[in-house]
């Protein structure tokens, strides 16, 4: 009798262990599942369908699913903040935060327009300094204590990255670097957003080469990375993260980036997500 194979992150989800396979993705590279008694961290491992799968939960709860989106950055570029000094820009509930602090930041400065947003228990802690009420574009180093940054993550929305990345630049460390969440419906005119969401893949090529062009020209930046978000907007927008240094501290090469493969993966094989301003549970 022939054996029906399944991928290991779909069978979590149809076995209903977790709710996505972006959760079940995250459990197997952590190390949490175990098929048939034995640890697995590949997510491509196809298992038979009926076979024993036990999942090791873990005690922490991301204070929302926008955590998931830092997560692939930091893994996909390999930024550790472990010890590091960062700045989060539209911190909202904190799920960014909460990932940085969770991976070693020494302190996270937690800034947003908005007031109240912020989990309470990411309020609550010491390594974080709340910036509530506060616009981004006129953040100066005197509200950062006089330090300049190791890290500064973005997850702004109703506004432009390219409004954001001059003013942000200056609060970099010489050798510090931004990882920023692109959000295609804020870089267009609005007639190009069909009911709030953008959904051709070559209008998502262009905006990003004409932000590509914009970093390269208008600021002291350099891109060094992207990819997408696993999951997307709570209107259904696919999102892709930027990984950016200050030009003069590159010391890397800097690899060829292919926009469209990048930009057609992500209309693939990211998720819609059901992010509200409550607790992830899952």
């Amino acid at each position: 009798m022939k054996t029906n194979l399944v991928k290991l992150d779909k069978l979590l989800v149809n076995r209903k262990f977790v709710k996505s396979k972006i959760i079940a993705q995250e459990y197997i590279k952590s190390g949490r599942v175990f098929v048939d008694g034995i640890k697995v961290l590949k997510i491509a491992s196809q298992v038979p369908s009926e076979i024993s799968i036990k999942i090791d939960l873990p005690e922490k709860k991301w204070v929302s699913r926008g955590a998931f989106k830092l997560l692939r950055a930091l893994d996909v570029f390999k930024v550790s903040p472990k010890g590091k000094e960062c700045v989060d820009i539209g911190a909202s509930t904190g799920g960014f935060t909460d990932v940085l602090l969770s991976r070693g930041a020494n302190q996270v400065y937690a800034i947003d327009v908005g007031y109240g947003q912020l989990a309470w228990k990411l309020r609550n802690d010491n390594r974080v300094v709340v910036l509530e009420r506060t616009n981004a574009k006129f953040l100066t180093i005197d509200m950062l204590n006089n330090k300049k940054m190791d890290i500064i993550v973005s997850d702004a929305s109703f506004i432009s990255i390219r409004l954001l990345l001059k003013p942000l630049e200056k609060l970099l460390k010489d050798d510090g670097i931004m990882i920023v969440l692109l959000k295609p419906q804020f870089e267009v005119s609005k007639d190009k957003v069909g009911k709030g969401v953008v959904t051709d893949h070559k209008l998502h090529s262009t905006i990003i080469d004409k932000l590509i062009n914009f970093i390269d020209k208008e600021t002291k930046m350099k891109l060094l990375d992207i990819t997408y978000s696993p999951i997307r907007g709570p209107e259904g927008n696919i999102e892709f993260l930027l990984y950016l240094c200050l030009k003069e501290s590159v010391v890397q090469i800097v690899k060829n980036i292919d926009i469209n493969a990048i930009v057609l993966d992500a209309h693939k094989n990211t998720e819609f997500s059901n992010e509200s301003r409550a607790t992830c549970n899952d």
